[in-house]
């Protein structure tokens, strides 16, 4: 239980169903500042919500705890993210809170607690293919997060349950309404939300002095055309920020940490029809031995392509867009469904 309006909403539903319901707040970045509880709104204390988790289990008379995963996400997920930039790759933290701290720390408190499921306020669904459980879409496509759940492990699916992942988000909002819940409160995650206070960069910057490493700004031919302040404060793509003019628009078209160089282009140059992904988890392995044509996704926020796989020697995959793709980068994940259903996924590591 985030304090959100889904994992409320979430927690809500089971209630319903008939479920014991037992509510969990992970504790994974700053603590809530109770001195401020009668000043400010919930939203306004901390990124985990405690409060107004804690008020939600109240209110549907269930039991919560505060479980303090602050030194795990601290490894698995800050230092990532930071590492990941300081490398130049465009890391995704969701994708590995998920896959080292969320999932991971309750299927573990689960079992050592006795606790048959798992439930969170996740829009995505859990199916069958073959006998097997397996992981799907949400039924409303603007609010899917399957995106972000593709590293989790095949043993986990039988135990997962996403209670919203079936509705439509404005069916949420009603169903928090009726329940009576503050839903002014209840406010939409943030997607990074360790830096939801500022952006990545000045996060970066505070973990990791060093990061600001002076180099060149080079254009596709090499040419010199600027200095720019670090290598991980540019992700392709990017256009904004630069701090140079040239007349023409340009774009980060590539990060060379071996050179602490900025490669920049015109918007035609950051489109690639292809990437090969490795540090994979697939649900289905025969991807590892046979091509076969999917959808792949490779930001959440952009809907999935078409695209032909296939596998290579080493245990890595190449995808091979039917079109062109937009500012692909080292770092990212790319995901990879066949209709709803997730295939795996796994981490671009070249162009």
């Amino acid at each position: 239980m985030s304090g959100g309006v889904d994992s409320s909403v979430a927690a809500a539903l089971l209630v319903r169903q008939g479920y014991d319901v037992r509510g969990v707040t992970l504790q994974v970045w700053e603590h809530e500042d109770e001195t401020v509880a009668a000043s400010k709104k919930w939203e306004e204390r901390g990124c985990c919500k405690v409060g107004i988790a804690r008020y939600v289990a109240q209110t549907l008379k269930i039991p919560h705890e505060v479980v303090d995963t602050r030194e795990t996400f601290r490894v698995g997920v800050i230092d990532d993210f930071v590492a990941g930039y300081l490398d130049g790759t465009t890391p995704n933290p969701c994708v590995r809170c998920n896959e080292r701290v969320k999932l991971r720390g309750l299927i573990e408190l689960a079992d050592a607690r006795g606790i048959d499921y798992v439930a969170t306020g996740h829009y995505a669904r859990i199916g069958e293919f073959e006998g097997l459980p397996t992981l799907h879409r949400a039924t409303d496509p603007k609010k899917d997060q399957s995106y972000f759940l593709y590293r989790l492990r095949q043993p986990w699916l039988a135990r997962l349950l996403f209670p919203v992942g079936a509705l439509q988000k404005a069916d949420v909002w009603r169903e928090a309404e009726a329940l009576g819940l503050p839903v002014d409160e209840l406010k939409e995650s943030q997607e990074i939300c360790f830096v939801s206070h500022g952006d990545y960069r000045t996060f970066i910057e505070k973990e990791a002095p060093e990061a600001k490493k002076s180099g060149a700004f080079v254009d596709v031919e090499g040419r010199y055309l600027g200095e720019h302040e670090g290598i991980a404060f540019y992700t392709p793509g990017q256009r904004r920020g630069l701090g140079i003019a040239t007349g023409r628009r340009l774009y980060v078209q590539q990060v060379q940490p071996a050179t602490n160089t900025v490669v920049l282009g015109t918007e035609e140059s950051l489109r690639r029809d292809h990437c090969d992904i490795a540090d994979l988890n697939l649900f289905d392995p025969t991807l590892l031995t046979d091509s076969t044509d999917v959808t792949v996704k490779v930001r959440y926020a952009t809907p999935s392509a078409p695209a032909t796989l296939q596998p290579l020697t080493d245990g890595a995959l190449r995808i091979r867009f039917h079109e062109p793709q937009r500012a692909l980068s080292p770092g990212q994940s790319a995901v990879v469904y066949r209709n709803d259903r997730v295939l795996g996924g796994g981490i671009i590591q070249s162009l």
